[in-house]
């Protein structure tokens, strides 16, 4: 039977290789962000407060419609990064900081609540959960010079965001994945394990945990 699983987390905290590696082992279908050049961005830098109620609605825009051609697919897929996040973590972060006014996050949210109604929810969230000196460092490794800047208090904020959503969740079953302790790359037999833990909540098990000492002896795989 067809499935579709969302990966979620923070910036850094591999998502993205998460995606390849299991769509790789499983045979799954790859759903990877969607590459569109924001024409709001480089007026959003230049004045946050201005644009940034453009600039979330132009990227939820382009999520709806990768979640909508998710749901249509007609094989089992995974995606990078869900639409939730962008409303419930980027966009709430905005209007937390006061980049959004009150009135636009408003009509925001109720735009991003109708429409979700209209769509199918994953079957599973895997969620990655990293500490801020984790993501600094997976993001240092990774190079990419326009990350470089990102302070740590951002992150914090974003890691905190998470948390909350995440614990108020219940459109699917969510596998946390504690990813201060688990390297699937390194490590076969961490993929392994999260493959296995997936496994068990797609079938319906509600209570799933990573142990320390399988996640311990798995890293010996």
């Amino acid at each position: 039977m067809k499935k579709f699983i969302a990966v979620a987390g923070n910036i850094g905290v591999g998502k993205s290789t998460l995606v390849e590696m299991l769509c790789a082992r499983l045979g799954w279908t790859p759903f990877f962000e969607p590459v569109a050049e924001n024409p709001y961005l480089s007026d959003f830098y230049r004045d946050m407060e201005a644009w940034a109620f453009h600039s979330q609605i132009f990227f939820l825009t382009h999520r709806l419609r990768a979640h909508h051609q998710l749901a249509l697919h007609p094989t089992s897929a995974i995606q990078d990064r869900s639409v939730y996040e962008d409303a419930e973590i980027f966009a709430h972060n905005l209007f937390l900081q006061g980049h959004i006014h009150p009135r636009d996050y408003d009509t925001y949210r109720e735009l991003y609540l109708t429409l979700i109604d209209f769509l199918p929810p994953p079957d599973l969230v895997i969620y990655l959960h990293a500490s801020v000196p984790t993501l600094l460092r997976r993001i240092a490794s990774r190079g990419r010079d326009y990350e470089r800047s990102i302070p740590p208090d951002y992150l914090s904020s974003l890691n905190a965001l998470y948390e909350n959503w995440i614990s108020n969740f219940t459109l699917c079953p969510v596998l946390t994945v504690p990813a201060d302790d688990i390297d699937y790359v390194a490590h076969t037999g961490h993929l392994n394990l999260i493959i296995s833990k997936a496994e068990e909540k797609l079938t319906g098990k509600d209570e799933v945990v990573f142990y320390p000492e399988e996640v311990a002896l798995a890293a010996t795989v």
